[in-house]
């Protein structure tokens, strides 16, 4: 485990060197050692799982420790889900083309995804911040915030705190994260990643805003090479230098974003840690091994996706009421279409029927390479009075369901428990045998 207070750290010989690429991390500016957090000081940390879905591979196949290794499709028209630090110094980085990784590494270990492991060990990690705080907020299968404001008398200095929770981690799951603490969901999640892998990196309430005047823009979360490129060419390459230029110049040149980095600079870097925040969207996609214009191929994937959306929305109770569809042909060219629906949905039929609606309005001239579906506007079944197999639930007196839904949504329910019971694959409607 390595670890920094105040951005500083030791290397293998004790020496002190820099935390990262583009910070000033000067003694005189960082002092060595915890900082003093008072009475109001809000204590927020972010939790970060170091390449979480590549570590759970090698945890659970030990032999392929060391070795280059990165979780994803295996045909050259897959992507990179996660890859490993081994892999990492290859180039290699999730979202890349599998056969662009396999040219940067000749050896490279290429392992599919394993969701339900992948969930089973997040839902342990979930589990022990949880212990420390009520207030935590999962913003990623791997990572999350946790508020640990006020917990001080139970476990401990905000810093000795951050240790135990990741000493915990390791203990439990045999995985590292690293950690970030500070005053702010922004300011620790930047920190997090400053010492990565297995690393803590704490910014106490009196260094927050020299921290924040030092950060190069493009540290900044949300913020892309194209909006550093914009903002180096007003000379603005550190949040500091925001502070050289007019308020009234930087609204209205950057609008909203402008806004946003004038409120970072002047320490407004709120934002409380929720401890649930319900899901926009639920969607599905697929990429084709080959690209194909076969619209019969296209419906047959369509209607999968559109099942596996309805199932996810039925688990988490939910319906939607915007069904989208998502073309990217050959040339990578997207298109994206939606649709309103009267009533919210959870049926994956409907979903496919609204959804094939809109493929058959497009005019499909080239090949496709990836087709998805996904639903939006979404809300709880229970607070529209329905369970999500579609029955109203007690005190209702009428359903809104029309003619025929609610033998649908019948029939997702047996559909439901028997995939529950056998697993993936035990039963699916006849036109995805074909």
């Amino acid at each position: 485990m390595r670890f920094v207070y105040n951005l500083l750290m030791t290397d293998e010989n004790n020496n002190e060197r820099s935390a990262g690429a583009g910070y000033s991390c000067d003694r005189n500016v960082y002092p060595a050692g915890p900082g003093e957090w008072g009475p109001d000081d809000r204590v927020i940390a972010h939790i970060d799982m170091d390449a979480f879905f590549a570590s759970v591979e090698i945890l659970d196949f030990p032999e392929l420790r060391g070795k280059p290794v990165v979780v994803g499709g295996s045909s050259n028209r897959g992507v990179v889900s996660a890859a490993s630090y081994r892999a990492r110094e290859f180039g290699i980085h999730s979202a890349m083309p599998i056969f662009q990784a396999k040219k940067l590494c000749s050896g490279l270990v290429i392992q599919p995804g394993r969701m339900a492991r992948y969930s089973e060990l997040s839902r342990e990690v979930m589990k022990i911040l949880h212990s420390y705080s009520p207030l935590v907020q999962q913003i990623s299968i791997d990572e999350a915030y946790i508020d640990l404001s006020g917990t001080e008398k139970l476990f401990g200095k905000p810093e000795e705190t951050a240790f135990r929770i990741k000493k915990d981690i390791s203990d439990h799951t045999s995985l590292t994260c690293s950690v970030g603490l500070s005053v702010s969901k922004l300011v620790a999640k930047i920190s997090s990643d400053i010492n990565k892998p297995d690393g803590v990196t704490i910014i106490p309430p009196e260094k927050v805003m020299g921290f924040i005047f030092s950060l190069p823009v493009g540290k900044i979360p949300g913020i892309g090479s194209k909006s550093e490129g914009e903002l180096a060419k007003a000379g603005i390459k550190k949040v500091g230098d925001i502070g050289k230029l007019s308020p009234e110049f930087v609204r209205e040149r950057y609008g909203k974003f402008g806004e946003r980095l004038l409120e970072i600079a002047a320490g407004r870097v709120g934002g409380e840690v929720v401890p649930f925040s319900p899901p926009k969207s639920i969607s599905n996609e697929i990429t084709f091994s080959e690209d194909t214009d076969e619209i019969e191929l296209l419906e047959k994937h369509l209607m999968g996706l559109s099942e596996k959306v309805g199932r996810r929305l039925r688990k988490k109770y939910m319906r939607g009421r915007t069904v989208t569809l998502k073309l990217k042909d050959s040339r990578h060219r997207l298109i994206t279409r939606s649709v309103t629906l009267a009533r919210p949905t959870c049926q994956g039929k409907m979903i496919y029927t609204k959804a094939r609606e809109l493929m058959e309005a497009i005019e499909i001239a080239t090949k496709q390479r990836l087709i998805g579906v996904g639903v939006s506007n979404l809300s709880s079944a229970r607070e529209q009075g329905f369970s999500c197999s579609g029955e109203p639930e007690q005190g209702l007196l009428f359903a809104e369901s029309g003619p025929g839904e609610e033998r649908w949504d019948k029939l997702d329910k047996v559909m439901d428990g028997i995939l529950d019971r056998f697993g993936q694959g035990a039963v699916k409607r006849g036109r995805l045998n074909e």
